[in-house]
């Protein structure tokens, strides 16, 4: 029992150190607060107020802590902690990164109080075929690899467009990229094929970025002064570059080609690069980046696959704390409890730097107890094992919060002569 008692401490005390990089310059409650949420979202696996509220062991009656809660959250994202959150993302990413952005949905289907609730697509029903549209928000994430290529968020926005000021998708696709860009100065932005738009081109130009966007079957680009089917240069070639690849849970040998086009919004020369033997139809994959050997060829398709971490990111949001499941009604208080999450996975994300022969990794590890020694995304396992140790505790971040008073409070009267 004290070997568990040991981690559970050290534990705590990582939660602490790590929330406190974020809240240092806030008042005693706040910081409090992001501790709480930190601690009560890793022990319970949950967003759920009332979850995180029992693994919070406070003496008061439940129903007030939940209310204290929702207090602070409704107060929005404290712009002190998500300043000091961004300055940490850029220690933990090399100088130009890889940012991924995509949508994903948060689907509450029998809600009817929560604020500006719209329809969105449900990913997770939804088939090639046929879509399914249920009740819910949409999701805008930027995800950035960090040095041991992991995803750690860059910018997260729930938002619906029934919102009254709400505009367009692109507008908050496009403050994520102005973020990114205002973080990091240069990056390599790699987006699906929801993102083939001729604005989004234009926007990625304008900032001086580079791109690999995967094109859709409609995109025309001019090849030789002629405007020509995407496809059509696709069925035109074969692949001539080999790349073994692990994709979506199996090995795979794909065959890489490129030819040198223009695009349609600014005219500018860029590459279509092809990738065959994956799918059923050959991917074709546009980038402004220099392709000058086979080298630059199998940089560019490598970097395109590495979009399967954000997807990664999304589900384990979902699965390990219930991302779908809160139970807040405002969108400005939905939006802070998810910049809690976020605090959450970058802690995993932290989790991961620490040396494989670290202790207290491998107590987490250990607890986790994973099927396979060795996986490509161990958030999950991370998240199970952060989980396990500190169920072992009897306690929860209140004492570290003590106020301090003086021994004796009571008033003396001095009688004098």
């Amino acid at each position: 029992m004290a070997y568990f008692t040991s981690n559970t401490y050290q534990m705590k005390r990582e939660i602490l150190t790590f929330s406190n990089k974020f809240s240092r310059k806030l008042p005693k409650p706040e910081r409090k607060f992001i501790a709480e949420m930190n601690y009560g979202i890793l022990a319970s696996k949950s967003c759920l107020l009332t979850d995180i509220v029992d693994q919070l062991h406070e003496t008061s009656k439940k129903i007030n802590i939940v209310d204290r809660l929702s207090h602070h959250l409704a107060k929005g994202t404290p712009g002190e902690a998500l300043k000091a959150y961004l300055t940490q993302v850029k220690k933990w990413c090399p100088a130009q990164p890889v940012i991924h952005i995509d949508d994903s949905d948060v689907v509450k289907p029998d809600g009817y109080k929560f604020e500006s609730l719209g329809w969105v697509r449900d990913g997770s029903e939804s088939t090639a075929t046929k879509n399914l549209y249920k009740k819910g928000y949409h999701v805008t994430e930027a995800t950035v690899l960090t040095n041991n290529n992991h995803p750690l968020s860059l910018f997260s926005e729930i938002h619906s467009s029934s919102e009254k000021n709400f505009t367009s998708i692109n507008d908050v696709t496009f403050s994520a990229m102005e973020r990114a860009n205002s973080l990091f100065g240069k990056a390599t932005f790699v987006m699906d094929r929801g993102y083939d738009d001729n604005k989004m081109f234009l926007k990625l130009d304008s900032m001086g970025q580079d791109y690999v966007i995967r094109l859709t079957a409609k995109r025309k680009l001019l090849y030789h002064n002629k405007w020509t089917f995407a496809t059509e240069l696709r069925n035109r070639r074969k692949g001539k570059v080999k790349l073994p690849l692990f994709y979506k849970g199996k090995e795979h040998e794909a065959y890489l080609s490129h030819v040198k086009v223009q695009i349609t919004a600014s005219r500018k020369d860029i590459y279509l690069v092809l990738v065959y033997g994956i799918t059923e139809h050959p991917m074709m994959l546009a980038t402004n980046k220099p392709i000058r050997s086979k080298e630059d060829v199998i940089a560019v398709a490598k970097q395109y696959f590495s979009r399967w971490r954000i997807e990664e990111y999304f589900r384990c949001k979902k699965q390990m704390f219930q991302f779908e499941n809160f139970r807040v009604r405002k969108l400005k208080a939905i939006n802070a409890l998810n910049f809690y999450i976020t605090l959450c996975m970058a802690f995993l994300a932290q989790i991961t730097m620490k040396s494989e022969t670290n202790a207290l990794k491998v107590s987490i590890i250990k607890t986790a107890d994973p099927v396979k020694e060795k996986v490509h995304f161990c958030y999950y396992r991370l998240a199970k094992g952060i989980s396990g140790i500190l169920s072992y505790a009897k306690e929860g971040v209140r004492l570290w919060f003590r106020t301090k008073r003086p021994a004796y409070r009571q008033l003396s009267l001095k009688l004098t002569a």
